[in-house]
């Protein structure tokens, strides 16, 4: 088996996380975060969509990481991320970080907002 080193040119990947915080780029960070292409930002959580709209034109999936389990999104937040154009996955946290690593490797326009676990 031949085991291949993965690079992420243009933005970071999640390195790890735990009860309240994220680790990336070998950072750690606390609270509910995004990564959007313009960097890591706070997030306020799912009531918050302003910053999330930060990177309209510039992402076509957005993962949201709900937490330690899959949660349903608000329908306003779905709605109103749609009509900017992005495509939505929302998913548990862990989920969540684990996929935007994958989708960052196959350089996809990706983009990720965390709630802790």
């Amino acid at each position: 088996m031949e085991l291949n080193e993965i690079s992420y040119p243009d933005a970071l990947p999640v390195d790890g996380y735990g009860p309240g915080f994220f680790r990336i780029g070998g950072k750690v960070h606390d609270g509910p975060l995004a990564l959007l292409p313009s960097g890591i930002t706070a997030w306020a959580g799912l009531e918050d969509v302003e910053t999330l709209l930060q990177a309209t034109g510039e992402v076509d999936v957005l993962l949201i990481g709900t937490g330690p389990e899959t949660r349903h999104i608000p329908n306003e937040l779905r709605d109103r991320l749609e009509a900017a154009g992005f495509g939505i996955d929302a998913m548990g946290s862990p989920q969540a970080c684990r996929t935007y690593n994958v989708l960052l490797g196959e350089g996809r326009r990706v983009a990720l907002a965390l709630l802790p676990v």
